[in-house]
């Protein structure tokens, strides 16, 4: 079976690298970290990879606001090759800290009428309205006709954020409300009391429910073609069930998809799933 080559950006303060590597190995890709300088400095080429993977953490210490210095980086130093790595149909996801560098490279929300990024920031991700760091698990519910590829297939899930910046904004209502017609808000904090299916809302959560204040409750965002992918919460840290806080009273969700790991696999691992699966069905 083939497997996907997979490059993990490290250096600067992400810190994140090594599970994420590790989640992708779990699902049949093979998975390299890469320092950002490597492909910066033609040592190593974005070309051969089929995914890549903006990891979390802390880059260039949020100097001048999360993302910002690593999103300038990879927006000027690695432009081309990004775009032709958009251009050729390979998927990329950022989480948190990641998630914000996509917003700030213009790679998220990305333009709505071509597949081709032009780096353009649309949004961005501002201080928590809680004014502090957010680590907590929250509830996540998905849109079923997202055309996001990571999120195939998924309803609802409980995850983890840790974040001081993951408020979500953008510069009009009309600008989410294209999103929302794209079905680009791919991933929302819901309410775990609402059953799975009926949880999105326009209406703003209260905290912790919505742990940032995010416009619209937003979770995390995909562009027009669904092949990039961001999100604040961590889906690489509920790999396994026993990492649940739940697990050990027996109330932590059910995985979706149990054969390939015996009943232990976590939910978060069906996003990085998706994204092996639609590259060996369209390599």
């Amino acid at each position: 079976m083939m497997q996907p080559n997979v490059a993990v950006l490290f250096g600067f303060g992400i810190n994140c690298d090594h599970e994420t590597k590790a989640v992708f190995e779990l699902v049949g890709a093979k998975a390299d970290r890469v320092h950002v300088n490597r492909f910066i400095q033609g040592s190593a080429a974005l070309e051969h990879y089929d995914i890549l993977a903006v990891p979390g953490g802390f880059s260039f210490g949020d100097h001048l606001g999360s993302g910002r210095l690593l999103g300038n980086r990879m927006r000027f130093a690695m432009r081309d090759a990004l775009q032709a790595f958009v251009d050729a149909g390979k998927p990329i996801i950022g989480i948190c800290n990641g998630f914000q560098v996509l917003v700030k490279t213009g790679l998220l929300p990305g333009p709505s009428e071509s597949a081709s990024p032009d780096f353009v920031q649309r949004g961005s991700l501002s201080l928590n309205d809680s004014g502090r760091y957010e680590d907590r698990w929250v509830t996540l519910e998905f849109d079923p006709d997202s055309p996001c590829i990571w999120t195939k297939g998924m309803t609802r899930m409980d995850c983890p954020v840790r974040h001081g910046e993951g408020k979500y904004i953008m510069p009009s209502e009309q600008a989410l409300d294209q999103l929302a017609h794209n079905h680009q808000l791919t991933v929302r904090y819901a309410d775990p009391t609402t059953n799975p299916g009926e949880g999105l809302t326009d209406e703003p959560l209260p905290y912790p429910l919505s742990p940032n204040g995010s416009m619209r409750n937003i979770a995390g965002i995909c562009d027009s073609t669904g092949l990039i992918f961001g999100l604040m919460p961590h889906p690489e840290a509920v790999y396994a069930r026993w990492l649940h806080p739940h697990h050990t009273r027996h109330e932590a969700p059910t995985e979706a998809n149990d054969d390939d790991l015996s009943g232990w696999e976590g939910e978060g691992l069906q996003i990085f799933r998706n994204a092996v699966e639609y590259v060996r069905s369209n390599r």
